[in-house]
């Protein structure tokens, strides 16, 4: 079904792109109290190779990502096809979101998400206004790589990845 729309609301906004399938990550980062936060983002990429620029866009609603700013360095824990709970429990507002979580150790002292399939380290770059969003880029400060298929997400649902297509 083929259908037009003459504006451009919220709502038709977020369902045409929704069309587009992304990958979901969990930013963390520490507060000053030294706790662990964190929260789901599906607005992540890179921007740049030379020099290794990344961004992502948090809710100006968002109370986790104030909290995680003011560290100035922040960790993007890109999920695995298996973390879909983890996804939705880092997307959601309020309680103690690191609550059963399988943290490992990692030499940056930024949360790390076990079973992630890769990790970047970042220093916030810059912030720029993105409408109802901060739009945030970080220089990214380290990398880790590990195996598995990335946590998709495709029109309000997670997913894993089918066979190749040719």
């Amino acid at each position: 079904m083929t259908s037009t729309q003459p504006d451009v609301s919220p709502a038709v906004l977020r369902e045409v792109c929704g069309r587009w399938a992304t990958g979901v990550a969990i930013v963390t980062g520490n507060g000053i109290d030294g706790m662990p936060l964190g929260m789901a983002v599906n607005s992540f990429t890179s921007v740049s190779l030379d020099p290794p620029l990344v961004l992502f866009c948090s809710a100006l609603t968002s109370s986790t990502w104030p909290r995680i700013k003011q560290g100035s360095r922040f960790a993007v824990n890109i999920l695995a096809e298996s973390q879909s709970d983890l996804a939705r429990s880092f997307a959601r507002s309020g309680g103690d979101k690191f609550a059963g979580v399988a943290l490992r150790s990692a030499p940056d002292g930024l949360p790390a998400l076990a079973g992630a399939i890769a990790r970047l380290v970042c220093r916030i770059e810059d912030v720029h206004p993105g409408g109802d969003h901060e739009v945030v880029v970080g220089r990214v400060l380290a990398t880790e790589l590990f195996d598995g298929d990335p946590l998709l997400f495709h029109r309000g649902k997670t997913a894993g990845m089918a066979l190749p297509v040719s």
